[in-house]
């Protein structure tokens, strides 16, 4: 488990809260996955919001990066403890970043060691990979991190959602290290209703971000840092690909120490304009 390096039973520079909505989460239950569930109906996806007829400036809530700022908008709505379920149209609008990284937020207020992961699901779309995020928490009996499928735990598009099994979800790594072995298609892993975001650039890409968030940066889907922008646009080469090698084992390994040191290196680290 994470040693002090990365302590993910507390709160990171994007899941701290104000004073006054920690106090609108003490009714929250204790148990993990309830937490999550209860997350649920505190987001709702853009395109679900436009079919509602939510206002279009609200559309803008999803590029919210800090859960105290997702919190803020959300209580805007309406001012309710965080355990009591929302209207759809009085929930913050977000994707499945915002329904893991506020899950984080609230599972390491409990004292939770908890963490977002980056990367495709595989059950959405008959042989392809959707970028998705998940939750892991810590089950200390069992000495392992869950998986938990936040946005989808009542969904139906796997059996446990609440703990999906390891060909249900591939983190960014996972999905690079499969494709560098030649075992899986890069074309097929890439982002839904897109024609061009498909490709071995948007696997590395979730590799970043997934190295990020181990990092306890849990930065918006479509961030780009580095030389994110440069392999999305195909200028990159096989020393970029060497270097996405590193991430993907080292974020496979779990070894704290090993994942704070590669996370400086300049085309891996988050900078700062997109924390400010």
């Amino acid at each position: 488990m994470a040693t002090h390096l990365l302590d993910y039973s507390q709160t990171g520079p994007l899941t701290n809260v104000e004073p006054a909505q920690v106090r609108l989460a003490e009714e929250l239950p204790d148990d993990p996955v309830r937490i999550c569930a209860a997350v649920q109906h505190l987001v709702i996806q853009p395109g679900d919001a436009s079919a509602l007829g939510v206002p279009e400036h609200r559309l803008a809530e999803k590029n919210l990066r800090p859960v105290n700022k997702l919190i803020a908008a959300l209580t805007a709505l309406n001012p309710a403890p965080l355990h009591q379920p929302r209207e759809p149209e009085e929930r913050v609008v977000g994707t499945c970043r915002d329904f893991v990284t506020l899950a984080c937020a609230l599972l390491r207020l409990r004292g939770i060691a908890a963490r977002a992961r980056c990367g495709f699901g595989m059950c959405f779309l008959e042989g392809r990979g959707a970028d998705h995020w998940i939750t892991e928490y810590w089950q200390a009996d069992e000495r392992r991190w869950v998986r938990v499928d936040t946005e989808h735990l009542d969904h139906g598009y796997v059996p446990r959602p609440e703990d999906l099994a390891e060909d249900e979800f591939l983190t960014g790594g996972e999905a690079w290290a499969q494709y560098r072995k030649g075992l899986i298609d890069p074309q097929m892993f890439g982002v839904p209703g897109t024609d061009h975001a498909w490709g071995p650039a948007e696997i590395s890409g979730n590799a970043v971000r997934d190295l990020a968030a181990l990092c306890k940066y849990e930065m918006l889907p479509w961030d780009e840092w580095g030389r994110m922008t440069a392999a999305y646009e195909g200028t990159t080469g096989s020393d970029y690909d060497r270097l996405i090698d590193e991430v993907a084992a080292v974020c496979s390994a779990d070894d704290p120490s090993a994942l704070t040191s590669l996370y400086a290196h300049e085309d891996l680290t988050v900078p700062s304009r997109l924390l400010s």
